[in-house]
């Protein structure tokens, strides 16, 4: 007597007839092939993250910032997302670094929770990846009075 199999379609189709099916394709097409991430995708992602949460100034030290400044102003520069996150990535999991400036008043350790929480969230649902660890470097307070520290580019 020979095993039957109910196909999504209501028909029958034995036993033999699966398993031909199952070792010709090489079983579930999401398993054939290898999936690898670069850390600038990561960065990028946790840039991102980063700076859509409330009492996140900006990314970076302020030499790295400075030097954004002038790059953002060259044509085709543009800004870079990922200023002020590292991100080292393996084959399952990554862990990240980030240096935040704060706005003043804001609770700094609220700020780096929600920055956490929000990173975390993102990288994970985009790439699959177990975020191990996100460590957070507040460089800088942004004081309301302060103008913002952009190098203007004089033509003479």
């Amino acid at each position: 007597m020979t095993d039957t199999t109910v196909t999504p379609e209501g028909g029958h189709e034995s036993q033999t007839q699966v398993r031909k099916a199952t070792r010709r394709g090489g079983g579930d097409p999401g398993t054939r092939g290898r999936t690898t991430i670069a850390d600038g995708v990561v960065e990028k992602i946790a840039g991102l993250a980063a700076r859509d949460v409330v009492g996140v100034h900006a990314m970076g030290s302020g030499l790295a910032r400075t030097f954004g400044a002038v790059r953002d102003r060259v044509p085709g520069g543009g800004k870079s997302v990922t200023r002020g996150v590292k991100a080292e990535v393996g084959e399952v999991q990554t862990a990240l670094d980030l240096e935040i400036v704060v706005d003043y008043g804001v609770a700094i350790a609220d700020v780096a929770r929600a920055v956490r929480e929000n990173v975390i969230a993102a990288v994970e649902r985009m790439t699959g990846l177990e975020v191990v660890e996100v460590n957070i470097a507040v460089s800088d307070v942004k004081l309301p009075e302060e103008e913002e520290e952009e190098t203007e580019l004089r033509i003479q």
